[in-house]
């Protein structure tokens, strides 16, 4: 049963997309039939009695049941004051509840456990009575507010997303971004092209700028101008402010032509890029900042230069970057067993390239109701356009990964490379991150569901040299994009590096404000004069 599960789990990594709720549905089937089975134990046994005494309680009106402190899914007022909806509110709560506590329940190993619940949580949350039109009172409100004009634009919501997103509820209107239009308006002009990358220079605003400049290396799964979105609201626009030179790389977007690059292509990239911007400015150093996955890139360069003895990095900026996966799990890293690396990497081989777009809805599935229901709500039983977001957009917006880096990064992250010294190879030289000893400045974002901070904490002590580890009050994407001048953002500091995350969070300092606000002092500190 654990391998046949393993293998509709593989969807996540590769193939995902509309196979999610029948490999859900399938790998529930088979643990509900092991429930009847003998794998259960004592454990089981107690989850049972348990659900028959809150049943009890239920059928008496007696249960206290409530939606967990974040769930937005029963804010309506009827579903408190209404006894019929309470009752089928606590109803769907204790179901949801006693299915995730026989799948925990389960005699086997943790991995397979934690499959089974994230495949179990997929279908209890897809049969949310939020869900539908009669068990969500504000849909119902709005079709009798609009004569059920609600209903009608929902269905051509349905129809337009069935045609144009794969199935998917729309997270966002594209009719409302372009790049050119309101994205990436930074001022700048392509300095240095070839088979692989454009590499773009952004037009000082100042009337002089420090001397070392910042290259910008964005994730290859995604467009580089999360970084330069709307006017007020772009990193690289901040640092011209202060009088930082700011290069960025955009990467081609391959093809199954391309299925052979790997990462030795990639890094050869960043330090052709490296060259050009040194030539450019004059500057002997340049300060990488790299966001996501493109971290390890930066991060191995740095290690490559190290073992040469070559200085041309100043400092080192990853933001929101994990070299250490195996400190705090994603519901992703229960999908990456060796079976599932093989299948996975398999899947990207046959096609040639490993799409954006399945990546992008394997992140979406790990907070279904966030970021599925959530919009199947207002799409469709609402009737309301999707919002108008330009972090949204910019997130539907993926590239493709050839299918040999896709294989390299999986094998990287099969056997943590980033934590032991020698097991990444750059151009066929092992490197040791305690070998660089440039400066580094590492971001992370403390709800991120991708990179866990704590991940990203533990890497940055994977460095030789002076570190300044930083943590953002937000998810993701939200970390990054972080401008001044929000009241709700806030990050934290801290001068030490002690070996628990727990422990440096205990005796940081909260900030209010940008991160951004911290990390261009850091970096003009570096810059010279």
């Amino acid at each position: 049963m654990v391998d046949q599960a393993g293998r509709e789990a593989a969807a996540f990594g590769g193939i995902f997309g509309q196979d999610a709720m029948e490999a859900a549905h399938k790998a529930l089937e088979r643990m509900m039939a092991d429930i009847a089975g003998p794998v259960l134990g004592q454990d089981a046994v107690a989850a049972q009695s348990g659900l028959v005494r809150e049943v009890s309680r239920l059928m008496a009106g007696q249960s206290d049941l409530k939606p967990e402190a974040g769930d937005k899914r029963f804010t309506d007022p009827m579903w408190k004051d209404n006894p019929l909806f309470q009752a089928w509110m606590q109803g769907y709560l204790l179901w949801s509840k006693s299915v995730d506590a026989l799948a925990g329940a389960m005699g086997m190993d943790e991995l397979a456990v934690k499959r089974n619940r994230f495949f179990a949580n997929l279908v209890t949350d897809a049969l949310s009575p939020t869900n539908t039109m009669l068990g969500n009172p504000a849909a119902m409100k709005k079709f009798v507010e609009t004569g059920g004009k609600s209903t009608l634009d929902g269905l051509q919501n349905f129809l337009k997303d069935m045609v144009d997103n794969g199935g998917m509820p729309a997270q966002v209107d594209k009719s409302a971004f372009a790049v050119g239009r309101n994205l990436a308006m930074t001022k700048g002009a392509v300095v240095f092209r070839n088979e692989m990358i454009e590499l773009i220079q952004y037009t000082p605003v100042t009337e002089e700028v420090y001397e070392t400049p910042v290259l910008f290396v964005p994730s290859m799964i995604n467009k580089y101008y999360v970084l330069d979105l709307a006017p007020g609201r772009s990193m690289f626009e901040y640092a011209l402010a202060q009088g930082i030179q700011v290069f960025t790389i955009s990467w081609k977007n391959p093809t199954a032509a391309e299925s052979e690059w790997g990462i030795d292509n990639y890094l050869e990239q960043i330090l052709n890029a490296s060259a050009a911007v040194r030539e450019i400015t004059g500057s002997p150093q340049v300060h990488l900042a790299a966001v996501c996955a493109a971290g390890m890139l930066t991060s191995s360069v740095a290690g490559f230069l190290a073992t040469r003895g070559d200085n041309q990095i100043r400092s080192s900026t990853t933001i929101v970057t994990g070299l250490d996966n195996a400190v705090e799990d994603t519901k992703l890293t229960i999908f990456t067993g060796p079976d599932m690396v093989e299948m996975i990497a398999g899947i990207s081989q046959a096609q040639g390239v490993l799409d954006g777009r399945n990546l992008s809805s394997a992140f979406t599935w790990m907070r279904p109701n966030d970021l599925v229901w959530n919009y199947w709500v207002n799409n469709y039983l609402m009737g309301n356009p999707p919002p108008a977001f330009d972090i949204l957009y910019w997130n539907s917006d993926a590239t493709r990964m050839p299918a040999r880096t896709h294989r390299e990064f999986l094998d990287q992250g099969l056997i943590n490379a980033f934590t032991k010294p020698g097991a990444v190879k750059v151009f066929g030289t092992p490197i040791d991150m305690a070998e660089v000893k440039c400066d580094t400045y590492v971001m992370g974002g403390l709800t991120d569901h991708i990179c866990p901070w704590k991940n990203s904490y533990s890497g940055a002590r994977l460095y030789g040299g002076k570190t300044e580890f930083v943590l953002v009050g937000s998810g993701h994407v939200q970390s990054m994009v972080n401008p001044p001048g929000n009241p709700k953002s806030s990050y934290y500091v801290n001068s030490g590096l002690p070996e628990s995350a727990d422990e440096w969070l205990k005796s940081a300092t909260k900030k209010q404000g940008s991160y951004w606000e911290h990390w261009a002092p850091w970096i003009i500190a570096r810059s010279g004069d």
